[in-house]
């Protein structure tokens, strides 16, 4: 499997967001539905779902505000019940695209959308899209609709760890539940969710995460069929992640039949297990929000010794470090989950970037 990094070499220091700094980030508004805060845990829950919503917000920068009702069930695991903008001119939303494109990911995933009339997932001139992915393309008629939220999320909270401090093997991680659902109401969706396996694929509107599946030939792939391979890719060679093919699960989710390394994605949870926000973020990267990639400076704090530091403080960036420049193998840099940091250099040189699983 195929890791995409963001990198930022210190020998050459440069801002691929520059333009987006000044902007305001993207803002996720709660609402706690009765079934939350009549629950004896109700803070502890809120809590997490509320540091959660903080690692989205200081993610992307996009100056969109998205009002999701969160609540409780008794069934299930998690579900989310998101409005769509349908019957968008999939020209629409790829010149959106390209207007909003900022990232090397971005661009990769633009030189292999055609710029056609329609898209080369199933022949159609149409798409749809979750209003919040809407309007981070601001694409008209993406408002939310008078008294409403954008989504309500529904939580099994009986199945579920609300904390990662005490961790019961036998439950469910409410932190990756919850953002299993938000990527969903921001736009990680496919139409085929729902259908059966065997089913006829839709003619219409294609979703957002459509438009990058593809087979293990490295063509489109779009098909209901249980036997098939279907891998987030943004080119069709670089594989990212296996998509699920089980209708059990959702189609847009990422394969899980157990044994693999758990992700936030996945379409079959693993109890016990912490995932966080990983490839996903790509993903929403090339939907179209803008993914804050940070700018790196260092300073020469003492003999020996540097100060590296980094703007904005992207969640899920790492500093790695060699001494050459061509290396395939960086090693992790001592502290360098935090900035800013002080590391020690007793070469004459050596090269440091973030990287981004």
């Amino acid at each position: 499997m195929i890791k995409s990094f963001y990198a930022v070499l210190l020998a050459v220091i440069f801002c691929l967001t520059c333009d987006l700094l000044a902007q305001a980030n993207l803002v996720i508004v709660p609402t706690w539905d009765s079934t939350i805060t009549s629950d004896p845990n109700a803070a502890t829950i809120k809590n997490t779902i509320t540091n959660l919503i903080a690692v989205y917000e200081a993610s992307f920068s996009d100056p969109v505000t998205v009002t999701i009702t969160f609540a409780e069930m008794t069934t299930g695991l998690g579900q989310s019940l998101t409005y769509y903008n349908t019957g968008i001119q999939y020209s629409t939303v790829r010149a959106a695209l390209v207007a909003n494109a900022t990232t090397a990911n971005d661009k990769l995933a633009l030189a292999h959308l055609p710029n056609t009339a329609t898209n080369q997932v199933n022949g159609s001139t149409t798409m749809e899209l979750t209003l919040p992915n809407g309007r981070a393309l601001n694409i008209t008629g993406s408002g939310t609709p008078p008294g409403q939220t954008d989504s309500t999320i529904s939580l099994n909270t009986s199945l579920m760890n609300l904390t990662r401090t005490s961790i019961n093997p036998s439950k469910y991680d409410l932190y990756s539940v919850a953002a299993h659902e938000i990527n969903e109401v921001l736009g990680l969706s496919s139409v085929l969710d729902g259908l059966a396996n065997g089913a006829a694929v839709p003619t219409g509107d294609v979703d957002s995460l459509d438009i990058f599946r593809y087979d293990q030939n490295n063509k489109r792939s779009f098909n209901t069929t249980l036997s098939s391979s279907a891998y987030f890719s943004l080119d069709g060679t670089n594989k990212l992640v296996q998509f699920n093919q089980d209708a059990g699960g959702d189609f847009h989710d990422w394969y899980s039949p157990g044994g693999q390394t758990p992700r936030v994605q996945d379409a079959f949870g693993t109890p016990g297990a912490t995932a966080n926000l990983t490839v996903e973020l790509i993903g929403l990267d090339v939907i179209g929000y803008h993914f804050l990639v940070p700018t790196v400076a260092i300073s020469k704090t003492s003999t020996n010794k540097e100060t590296v530091s980094w703007s904005p403080v992207t969640p899920g960036f790492y500093l790695v470090e060699s001494t050459n420049l061509l290396a395939t193998n960086w090693v992790a840099t001592v502290g360098g989950t935090n900035s800013p940091t002080t590391v020690t250099n007793t070469v004459v040189r050596k090269f440091y970037r973030l990287f981004h699983p």
